[in-house]
């Protein structure tokens, strides 16, 4: 796979053994830093935190083949850029992680960092408004309550895939597009997780699209 990114845009390409995708990401919104001017904590430490910016909403197209078959493709997509020395602390397991392009132009990033006992160990997130207003979101802020649970037939690990998340003054309801999309990265990272495409609900209506990522759920995360 390549990223490669120019003054105004990214290029995506991807030849895999059964599909291609060839595509390209141009921002529609300003960079999101994410906690203190983009340093996120990841626990109560200080030195448990990462360098952490976001750009929600980018206008993605471009083509995707697969069996032979190349289609057109467009839609919205969501870039992260994480880095750190050190990122979670001797208590925590794992973490449960968001990121949604909410239909009227807001943008949501929210975690929860898992203790030992499955427990909120430490949370944070970032919510831009669709007037730009951004606000930072404390632990205090966020809450995570999982719902039904898929088990994998190739892991046998439980995910929660349904998830009723609050973010500050707002209360979303999550359901992924499809239960199966277990991750196995023990050749890369070392890790086996759960990520993928969620539905945004508030009310009962759809209110946006966007990612939902499950780590530590077989066995706590080490991060190679």
């Amino acid at each position: 796979m390549s990223l490669k990114r120019n003054s105004l845009e990214y290029a995506a390409k991807i030849d895999a053994e059964d599909f291609s995708f060839d595509l390209t990401l141009a921002p529609t919104q300003a960079v999101l830093l994410n906690g203190d001017a983009g340093v996120s904590r990841k626990g109560p430490a200080t030195a448990a935190a990462s360098y952490y910016y976001s750009l929600p909403h980018l206008r993605v197209g471009g083509s995707v083949k697969r069996e032979g078959r190349a289609d057109q493709v467009n839609g919205e997509a969501w870039f992260d850029h994480e880095w750190s020395s050190e990122y979670l602390d001797a208590e925590a397991v794992g973490w449960d992680w968001i990121g949604l392009n909410l239909d009227d132009g807001a943008a949501l990033m929210a975690f929860r960092i898992r203790g030992a006992q499955g427990g909120q160990h430490w949370a944070g997130g970032t919510f831009r408004a669709g007037d730009g207003t951004v606000q930072i979101l404390q632990p205090s802020d966020i809450e995570f309550q999982p719902g039904r649970r898929w088990t994998s037939p190739r892991t046998g690990i439980a995910y929660p895939v349904q998830w009723r998340v609050r973010a500050g003054g707002r209360q979303f309801e999550l359901e992924p597009l499809l239960d199966d999309q277990e991750n196995d990265a023990r050749l890369s990272t070392g890790t086996i997780y759960w990520e993928g495409a969620v539905r945004a609900l508030e009310g009962g209506r759809a209110v946006g699209r966007g990612y939902l990522e499950l780590t530590g759920y077989g066995e706590r995360l080490r991060l190679r």
